[in-house]
């Protein structure tokens, strides 16, 4: 709806200052002609919007222009209501700030609006946890968030692979969630370094400010480094014989499932593991509903634990 995009259009313009009209359509998915007949809809209605010519030109918002929430519509304020972001806030301490702000947004809509979309939030529920499992807490994210978000150096104490935790000071340059799991993103005497949030043992805000290149792109950032982790991710494949009741699971926990046979009472699978303590891992957790087939290596390790195992309990 037109509404809509024009709303989008003004936030646009808020969040983000100066942009284009070429920038303007590409973000709302529409032409450039479509953005200057907007643009011209929103000086008709009074919304103080001024163009700048030249190569850094574009349009903005007068300084001091603000808009409220209203023109919010079910379906978004609903998907901000349901949405992962509490997750995310209490993950990095922000629990109560989180709640505050979505008291205002609803606070902001109109009764019927509210009314509706609140009844339809309390339907939905998302947690960190299941029935049994919880996840790993991060320790001390409000010393590592507090420096991210007031660009502040980072003093941590991580563990390197393979040898206790020592401290160091980092530059952050931001945070990512990805998979469930929480990384912090930053320079460590001018490289790039990713830690897991999850392993720092102790954190501490420094006051110097740090030093964060200008422009940092995170999304560009992360998937350029999570490209250059799997370049070295060499892996193992296994030939597995497995029971179809676990086929789901093996596919969750693995690194893929190829080359699939059904053999009836048993699947026949090419599955990939990251290394062979992972494929140990797996197999353990499988018990008697997988075998297996190869590499002997596999077989070796997963027979030698059972024998262990067996001495400690005979």
């Amino acid at each position: 709806m037109r509404a809509d995009r024009l709303l989008s259009l003004v936030l646009l313009l808020r969040h983000r200052g100066r942009m284009t009209a070429s920038a303007l359509a590409e973000e709302l998915e529409v032409s450039t002609r479509t953005v200057l007949r907007d643009i011209d809809a929103l000086s008709a209605a009074g919304v103080p919007v001024y163009s700048e010519r030249g190569r850094d030109g574009g349009f903005a918002l007068l300084p001091g222009f603000t808009t409220d929430l209203t023109g919010l519509t079910h379906d978004e304020a609903v998907a901000l209501l349901t949405s992962r972001s509490r997750v995310t806030s209490d993950a990095l301490g922000m629990g109560p700030a989180f709640s505050s702000a979505m008291a205002k947004l609803v606070a902001a809509m109109p009764d019927d609006a509210r009314s509706r979309a609140t009844d339809a939030a309390d339907r939905v529920l998302v947690r960190r946890g299941g029935l049994i499992g919880e996840p790993e807490p991060d320790r001390h994210p409000e010393a590592v968030q507090r420096a991210v978000l007031t660009g502040h150096r980072l003093r941590i104490r991580y563990p390197s692979r393979g040898e206790p935790p020592s401290w160091r000071t980092v530059d952050p340059l931001g945070l990512v969630s990805a998979a469930g799991r929480w990384y912090l993103l930053a320079l460590h005497d001018g490289a790039d370094r990713t830690y897991r949030v999850n392993r720092i043992t102790e954190a501490e805000e420094l006051a110097e400010p740090a030093a964060r290149p200008a422009g940092v792109d995170l999304e560009e950032l992360w998937q350029r480094r999570r490209a250059e982790f799997l370049s070295t991710y060499t892996g193992i494949t296994a030939r597995l014989r497995i029971r179809p009741s676990r086929r789901a699971e093996i596919v969750r926990i693995s690194a893929g499932v190829t080359d699939i046979e059904d053999r009836g009472e048993w699947l026949v699978a090419d599955v990939g593991f990251g290394d062979l303590q992972h494929a140990e891992r797996v197999m353990w957790s499988l018990a008697v509903d997988a075998e297996a087939l190869d590499p002997p290596e596999l077989r070796e390790a997963i027979r030698a634990r059972a024998q262990r195992l067996a001495d400690i309990h005979s």
